[in-house]
């Protein structure tokens, strides 16, 4: 966040921001009690943040609004580069030659495309990613579709009723799935309740679904759940979640897959 946002806040909205962003999200008693205020005084601030669009108001809480994070596109792009490509390369190595893939938003899933394009995987992959389109526009091994929506902003994500339409008539061996967070259980958690639909359109009319994040996601939260556990085949990752996640996966038989350097 740009410092020059927080000129006309106050020290308490501007810690607000700066806390919703590292943490994801968080609820007015969380906030409440770190501030020792009371829960209206910080309904209050969210109010305010929401309308300078510097946070996003939930029922509850608050998390990043949709214009910081796309605004922060290219530097989430850059952030865990290397992580990101190794996930990419060991998420690329499960897709079979020929399969027909999806693949959702996001700079991690963006890395899965870019391994599909260089290491020439014949495959018909199926995306509701401009950028990821764009990765692998012309890669000769390559059969791309890019399904109908409405853009929602800056990385090309594509969402609407047109896109869960496009997506719910394809079926799918392999479905690559982004992610903001997880629950205590492993609930797998997202905040655009759009793109959240999207995602879960594909993972019904895919034979597996695979979710691709490196390791700071296992302490991000999010809004609303994507899936449970036991929905998702496999999660290609950077390093051992918590032990907390690890026994919640392992009850529901989702297997982890660490990316080797």
């Amino acid at each position: 966040m740009d410092d020059e946002a927080f000129g006309e806040l106050t020290a308490r909205q501007a810690d607000i921001v700066r806390m919703v962003d590292e943490k994801g999200y968080a609820t007015l008693e969380a906030l409440a009690q770190h501030f020792e205020v009371s829960t209206q005084s910080i309904r209050r601030d969210i109010i305010q943040l929401d309308r300078l669009n510097l946070l996003q108001r939930f029922h509850g809480g608050a998390g990043p609004s949709d214009t910081t994070v796309r605004l922060g596109y290219v530097e989430k792009r850059m952030r865990a580069m290397d992580a990101k490509a190794r996930i990419g390369r060991a998420a690329a190595a499960l897709v079979p030659e020929g399969a027909a893939v999806f693949l959702d938003v996001g700079t991690t899933v963006e890395a899965v495309a870019l391994q599909l394009r260089t290491q020439h995987a014949k495959a018909r992959v199926f995306t509701s990613s401009l950028a990821s389109g764009m990765i692998l526009a012309g890669a000769p091994d390559i059969e791309l579709h890019v399904f109908a929506g409405a853009v929602r902003g800056a990385d090309g994500s594509l969402a609407g009723a047109a896109t869960v339409a496009g997506v719910s008539a394809i079926r799918f061996d392999i479905a690559f799935i982004g992610y903001s967070g997880f629950e205590k259980d492993g609930t797998v958690m997202d905040y655009d309740l759009e793109k959240i639909a999207v995602k879960q359109a594909a993972m019904r009319r895919a034979e597996t679904s695979v979710i691709v994040g490196d390791c700071s996601k296992f302490e991000r939260h999010g809004v609303a759940q994507v899936a449970a556990p036991h929905l998702i085949s496999k999660l290609v990752t950077d390093a051992a979640p918590p032990s907390h996640l690890a026994e919640a996966f392992s009850a529901a038989r989702l297997e982890i897959v660490i990316a080797g350097p």
